[in-house]
């Protein structure tokens, strides 16, 4: 009888493992390349969504001149945590290039945090894939 609990307990362990929630993780990246496409997590216990952050700014050692660049952090998160971030961030997601700003976006399921995705829907996804395109070539251009 103490075989047959402790097979059935490790099978519900496992069980669990394998139903963990799998997110990309990266912080401050400068593009959504190398470690924030291969670097993954198996979520902890309670920590249901993945938080992905977008920031446009400028670098943190600020001087005259210095060019603004997008900063990337993904990570686990419990959705409640995850919608507070949002939440906070939501003032400061305006996609203006020569302010900086700061967009962040939950979503459920297994690595869903592959893309960057700003704001909701296909719009954000369109307007974030066009900044990212568009803002090299307009600073090259202007020099």
């Amino acid at each position: 009888m103490a075989k047959c609990l402790v097979v059935i307990l490790s099978i519900l362990y496992f069980c669990y493992l394998g139903n963990a929630l799998e997110c990309y993780v990266c912080t401050n990246q400068e593009d959504n390349k190398e470690k924030c496409i291969k670097s993954i997590k198996t979520c902890e216990q309670g920590e249901d969504v993945c938080l992905t952050e977008i920031a446009w700014g400028s670098t943190p050692y600020w001087s005259q001149g210095t060019k603004k660049q997008y900063y990337i952090s993904k990570r686990c998160s419990t959705k409640k945590n995850c919608e507070r971030v949002r939440r906070n961030n939501m003032p400061d997601c305006t996609h203006i290039w020569y302010q900086d700003w700061k967009c962040s976006e939950c979503c459920k399921g297994d690595r869903c945090n592959y893309y960057i995705i700003s704001g909701s829907g296909r719009t954000g996804i369109c307007l974030v894939t066009i900044l990212a395109v568009l803002l090299p070539m307009f600073h090259w251009s202007i020099q």
